[in-house]
């Protein structure tokens, strides 16, 4: 299977990057192997009634490590899932889980449907039965494996299979964790709708903070000043965004399916209100004062500092890779690249911010929310109003102690408490900056490794392979 101008298929792709970066370790090859295949995969057909007709969906579901339990990952609603995506996308997920100290095995699902196709009653009537059939098979559950939203879905998918799990589970008090990205009412977490954006922003930022490895790419370090082109407007995309922009970044060219803008004169969009005039006029295309690109695409070639592909896989390829050019590409989409494109940007010193890290600040957020539920208490409750009273406590003494007061905006300011949302936040860029960490240590360490993507994929062997033999499965 081939597409997309590259000659191996998604899944061949993420097994190439794999034995690259597992030359580089001294693993044996059985504990390679183990590491390397899906362990479970669950491809499904299930009919669903539809305007009086029944149509037969086609689904799956796969857990590909089960080094750590429950496994966890995406379901995705698209006309182009199959078994070769969802395979690709849940090795994704255990690597992206090992970088990043979440502890789970990777997973995924999908359903094989366009979702602008159906009408909100009746993607209730998929989403429910698809839940149903995880659970018949033991595929879903707050110890099994824990689903969450992926392209095509949402919190309201998401609110959907907790109800039908508890349904069928009414006595687990622990069901709350069987799936995440929930809405807030319903055991979700706050922060989880822009975490992949943010941490976007959050690892991008980690690079160009870099001094030596910017002056190689004839950049001054900081992401302020920077221009950044991104492709795909949707959560991921937007909230990177505006993150960026809020770094001091310049947004001098946005895509989305319908075409793309640039901004001739290199100050920078303003992302907000180009949200706002696609909403009032259904195209983010004639955007006043942007310069129209009818064909998306070639978005992707705008000069910049920052390419931040956000929207689907495979983008950038052999055809086009060479025309690009941007000195940092910042991987927000699962895939964005065929291997034929990240062997053209070797060649040309092109950095490539790796998905398998980049974009794991949803998985991260995740993680709190499991948290969150099966500790059944919110982020904050039990000492956000002690440390308050402490912080204005230490306020009351400086200030009895210089005989200076402070006005009560400035004491509102420097006393409050941290919310769940503030320390979601805060975990999340932890979990960010410690992951780059470790990942550019390995890349400078490794003489054979010449690339973040396949430091990155050493580091998640490393760990992976370090729990399978904590079990004391292999010698």
């Amino acid at each position: 299977m081939s597409s997309n101008n590259s000659g191996f298929s998604f899944y061949e792709s993420v097994e190439r990057i794999f034995d690259k970066a597992a030359a580089i370790t001294k693993h044996p090859a059985g504990l390679l192997k183990q590491i390397r295949v899906c362990n479970s995969v669950y491809k499904m057909h299930f009919p669903v009634k539809i305007d009086g007709e029944v149509q037969v969906i086609e689904a799956y579901r796969v857990q590909h490590s089960h080094h750590k339990t429950p496994c966890k990952g995406g379901i995705r609603y698209s006309s182009a899932v199959d078994q070769d995506e969802v395979m690709a996308l849940a090795s994704l997920m255990t690597y992206k889980c090992a970088i990043m100290d979440v502890p789970f095995g990777g997973a995924k699902g999908g359903i094989k449907i366009s979702p602008r196709d159906y009408t909100p009653d009746q993607l209730e009537r998929i989403t429910r039965r698809y839940a149903t059939e995880l659970i018949k098979k033991n595929f879903i559950g707050p110890a099994v494996d824990v689903p969450a939203p992926d392209y095509g879905t949402g919190p309201r998918e998401m609110a959907w299979i907790l109800d039908t799990y508890v349904t069928f589970n009414p006595q687990n008090i622990d069901a709350a964790g069987c799936v995440t990205g929930k809405p807030i009412t319903q055991g979700g977490v706050r922060g989880r709708t822009e975490a992949t954006g943010r941490g976007v922003f959050f690892g991008t930022r980690e690079f160009c903070n870099n001094a030596d490895d910017m002056k190689a790419l004839g950049l001054t370090p900081g992401i302020a000043g920077k221009t950044v082109v991104v492709q795909g407007l949707g959560n991921v995309g937007y909230h990177a965004a505006y993150f960026f922009q809020q770094g001091g970044a310049k947004i001098i060219g946005l895509a989305e399916y319908e075409g793309a803008i640039y901004d001739p004169t290199g100050k920078g969009f303003d992302v907000d209100d180009v949200v706002r005039h696609r909403k009032e006029t259904g195209s983010i295309l004639n955007y006043p004062g942007a310069t129209n690109i009818v064909k998306s695409s070639d978005a992707l070639e705008l000069e910049c500092d920052i390419l931040i592909p956000a929207a689907l896989e495979r983008v950038i390829h052999a055809e086009n890779a060479p025309r690009v050019k941007a000195k940092i590409i910042a991987e927000a989409a699962n895939g964005p690249l065929t291997p034929e494109a990240d062997d053209i940007f070797n060649e040309k010193g092109i950095i490539v911010i790796p998905d398998v890290y980049l974009n794991a600040g949803g998985v991260t957020v995740s993680y709190f929310e499991w948290i969150k539920n099966l500790s059944h208490i919110r982020f904050g409750r039990m000492d956000k109003r002690y440390h308050e009273y402490s912080y204005r406590n230490m306020i009351e003494t400086v200030e009895k102690m210089t005989g200076k007061n402070l006005s009560e905006r400035e004491i509102a300011m420097l006393t409050r408490g941290a919310d769940e949302e503030d320390i979601v936040n805060s975990g999340l860029e932890e979990s960010m900056v410690s992951a780059f960490v470790g990942i550019h240590e390995t890349w400078k360490k490794h003489e054979q490794c010449k690339d973040l993507r396949t430091a990155a994929f050493i580091v998640a062997i490393e760990k992976v392979a370090t729990a399978y033999l904590e079990l004391g499965i292999f010698p």
